[in-house]
């Protein structure tokens, strides 16, 4: 049974408080300036063990919010390094099956299990600490104020396990460790929620303090811009869920060899994608280039996806590419806000996407960013066109066909 008595320091000696508030104390100051989880789960492990406490295993175990993770665990060992476990959603049930720590929030109190007199089956995770030597093991829940259900397990090959007073002092910490767990798992998503929806260098620019209306931030960069022909079409006889699905297969199409090849899709605008691949001060053939080779690699997942019959319905996408100088900016009224990219030449992008259906062409390029690659790239002009908007016609190229 959990140990419920309401004042666990007054079961401490003397000493034994004193090293309990230490283990408290480098929780909410110093733990608080490592940036490395791991590395402050393997020290609060060794200060607990320098204050008398056995323990010789131990667990954190938060929820993210992560696109593509479900939870993660970290676990130590004693003498050896801490080590990660990610769960990933369609395996999130490991994380929170039959587990100590999963009746512990069901109870939301501490579960205190010895091992020599448990079943089995009692928990998942019994057999193995058994077969490893362990013989008390504790789960306790952390619900953080957003709803998220983490938490930690200590486990001791001791003969005796942990005594009153070992738990007592765990007691007297845990509330300095919870407040640390939250603070660090909140921040963990603040990060990774933004990294979702905004992109890597907008989240980081919005964290720094760029979050004013109207600043702007200067880059030259390769933009493409992608959109599947005839979504509208294609999806007007679905249901919701069977648009959301084949979107989402355009988009498992066309965004992986953006990200592989160090570009970042900034906005998904319907079944329109948005991405820049940055460049430096003299670097700008290397952008067009990784640029050139996504748009490429993209394009040929769609053909393969045709060819095999995988998936709901056959698509196709149009892609443009052009290179310019293109501006990070604030956009929004009031406490809304956009982080996005915008100026003439992310709107000269977009309208030339819109000539690849026109054209029939599954990839179109400016003549800004035609005259960045390498010489050796076969190219056909496909003439000048106006454009919306845009008060200059624009020469726009494409890739030559292979032979058939």
């Amino acid at each position: 049974m959990p140990f419920a008595e309401p004042d666990p320091a007054r079961l401490l000696t003397n000493d034994r408080l004193r090293q309990a508030l230490a283990v408290r104390d480098w929780l909410l100051g110093e733990a608080r300036g490592i940036r490395d989880p791991n590395v402050i789960l393997e020290g609060l492990c060794l200060k607990l063990r320098d204050a008398g406490v056995p323990v010789e295993r131990a667990i954190s175990a938060i929820e993210l919010r992560h696109a593509q993770r479900a939870a993660n665990a970290r676990i130590w060992e004693h003498g050896g390094r801490t080590r990660e476990h990610i769960y990933a959603h369609d395996r999130g049930s490991e994380a929170s099956g039959k587990r100590p720590l999963a009746e512990a929030h069901r109870i939301d109190d501490w579960v205190i299990t010895w091992l020599p007199e448990t079943a089995d089956d009692a928990y998942d995770m019994v057999p193995e600490l058994k077969a490893a030597g362990y013989t008390h093991h504790i789960a306790v829940p952390v619900l953080l104020l957003n709803g998220m259900r983490n938490g930690f397990t200590f486990a001791t090959r001791e003969p005796n396990g942990f005594s009153e007073m070992d738990i007592a002092l765990l007691r007297v910490v845990f509330p300095s460790l919870a407040a640390l767990m939250e603070i660090l798992a909140l921040h963990r998503v603040m990060r990774e929620v933004m990294r979702m929806y905004v992109g890597n260098e907008p989240h980081h620019r919005i964290l720094s303090g760029d979050v004013r209306r109207g600043e702007v931030l200067r880059i030259r960069a390769a933009i493409l811009f992608a959109d599947m022909r005839n979504y509208t079409g294609l999806t007007s006889a679905m249901s919701e869920e069977e648009a959301t699905r084949l979107i989402n297969e355009y988009y498992d199409c066309v965004v992986p060899p953006i990200d592989e090849r160090g570009g970042e899709v900034l906005k998904f605008i319907g079944d329109g994608i948005l991405a820049i691949f940055r460049a430096g001060e003299d670097n700008d053939v290397e952008a067009c280039w990784r640029a050139f080779a996504a748009a490429r690699a993209g394009l040929e997942r769609v053909e393969k996806r045709k060819a095999s019959g995988d998936g709901t319905v056959p698509f196709d996408v149009g892609i443009a590419l052009h290179f310019g100088d293109p501006a990070y900016g604030n956009v929004g009224s009031g406490a809304r806000l956009d982080y996005t990219v915008i100026g003439r030449d992310v709107n000269l992008a977009a309208r030339i996407a819109s000539l690849c259906g026109q054209l029939d062409e599954p990839l179109v390029l400016s003549n800004a960013f035609q005259s960045r690659l390498a010489t050796g790239t076969e190219l056909r002009r496909l003439g000048t066109f106006k454009l919306k908007g845009l008060a200059d016609e624009q020469a726009v190229f494409a890739p030559v066909k292979a032979a058939t």
